[in-house]
C-alpha cells in the first residue's frame, strides 16, 4: 500500500500547488504574501521582539504590535514573517498576510511617507487651515471645523484642494475618510468632497 500511495502521488506530481490541496485537503501554512520579504532600504533599520516591530528612517518611527503565533525575523536588510508551529497555524495564514503588508507600509512610512488628495466642488466651497484646525465651507448655514491629529499634516494648495501627508497609510486614509464624509458627492451634479481622480456615477435628474 505505501508503494502504491507513492506511485499515484508521483502520477499527479505536475498537479498545480491550488489543485493538489483542494482534492487532498493539505493546504500550505503559509500566506504567499507573507513568503515574500521586506526590504530595508538605506536609512531605515528595524528593531524585532517577541511582541512587536520598529521601523525607524527619516521621516519618523513606527511600531506594530505582533499577533499571537507571528513572528518577525530580521536577515540583514530584510524581515521575514513567520508563523509558529500548532493547530492554529492554518488560521494564522491571513494574519501573516497583513502582517507582511503593514510592515511593507511602515516602512514606505518612515522613508517616503504617504498622501491623499482630496477636491471639493461646489459653488462657493472652499478650505483654509488655520493653526491645527481645518476650515471647511461646504453649503451648510455653519462652518465645519476639522482638528488635524498628530501625525498627519494637511495643506491647502488651494481653496478647493485639500492634501494630506503622514507616515502611518492607515491613519492618511482614515483622516481622508472622515474629512470626505462631512459633505460626500452626492449622485445628480456631483457636488461634495471627493478623493482626487474619484470617479463619480452621477444619476439622471427627473424630466419634466
Amino acid at each position: 500500500m505505501p508503494a502504491a500511495s507513492a506511485r499515484v502521488a508521483k502520477c499527479f506530481a505536475w498537479w498545480p500547488e491550488a489543485i493538489w490541496a483542494t482534492v487532498t485537503g493539505v493546504f500550505p501554512i503559509m500566506s504567499r504574501v507573507a513568503k515574500k520579504p521586506v526590504d530595508l532600504p538605506k536609512g531605515v533599520t528595524a528593531t524585532v521582539s517577541p511582541q512587536s516591530v520598529t521601523v525607524k528612517g527619516t521621516r519618523g518611527s513606527l511600531n506594530l504590535q505582533l499577533s499571537r503565533g507571528i513572528s518577525v525575523a530580521q536577515d540583514g536588510q530584510q524581515l521575514v514573517v513567520k508563523i509558529a508551529d500548532g493547530p492554529e497555524s492554518k488560521a494564522l495564514v491571513p494574519t501573516a498576510g497583513a502582517t507582511r503588508a503593514h510592515l511593507a507600509n511602515m516602512v514606505t512610512g518612515v522613508s517616503e511617507g504617504f498622501q491623499r488628495k482630496l477636491e471639493l466642488l461646489g459653488v462657493g466651497y472652499r478650505a483654509q487651515l488655520q493653526g491645527k484646525a481645518l476650515n471647511l465651507t461646504l453649503g451648510f448655514s455653519h462652518p465645519v471645523s476639522y482638528q488635524v491629529p498628530e501625525g498627519v499634516s494637511i495643506e491647502t494648495p488651494t481653496q478647493t484642494e485639500v492634501l494630506i501627508k503622514g507616515n502611518d497609510r492607515q491613519q492618511v486614509g482614515q483622516v481622508a475618510a472622515e474629512i470626505r464624509g462631512f459633505r460626500p458627492p452626492e449622485p445628480y451634479k456631483g457636488k461634495g468632497v471627493r478623493y482626487a481622480g474619484e470617479k463619480i456615477v452621477l444619476k439622471e435628474g427627473k424630466k419634466k
